[in-house]
């Protein structure tokens, strides 16, 4: 029972699935504390900030009332899924491929019979048709 749980554990489909949960839940809020502490205020130093603490370029609209894009939002965004994708690829992905390298090199697998392909199927038939045409 212990030996089906952890090829259960150990199988891709599942470390897939928990390094997504990861990425979704665990880091958000230390992403997001980085983000606001740091990387907002280096992207203030490129762009005005409106007041409502958007970073981007303002624009007056056709009515008179201003328009900012909030690139800053964006480029934040941005930079917290690189950080979060690269911790978790180094802290989780990196080491579970050296585990299962090792595993595959403590038992290694027995390698399977390639079946032929279409096209070499159709060679040997048409190769024995001939044979079997010239000896008639």
């Amino acid at each position: 029972m212990i030996q089906g749980f952890k090829e259960f554990i150990t199988k891709g489909n599942v470390i897939d699935l928990a390094v997504a949960v990861v990425i979704g839940g665990a880091f958000t809020a230390i992403v997001n504390a980085v983000v606001s502490a740091i990387i907002t205020p280096l992207v203030g130093l490129f762009f005005q900030a409106d007041k409502a603490g958007n970073v981007g370029w303002t624009v007056i609209g056709l009515y008179g009332q201003e328009v900012t894009f909030p690139i800053g939002e964006l480029i934040s965004a941005f930079i917290s899924f690189i950080a979060v994708a690269i911790v978790v690829y180094f802290v989780f992905v990196v080491p579970m491929n050296k585990y299962k390298e090792r595993q595959a090199a403590k038992n290694p697998a027995v390698e399977e019979e390639t079946l032929p392909t279409e096209q070499e199927l159709l060679i040997e038939i048409r190769d024995a048709l001939r044979r079997h045409n010239a000896d008639d």
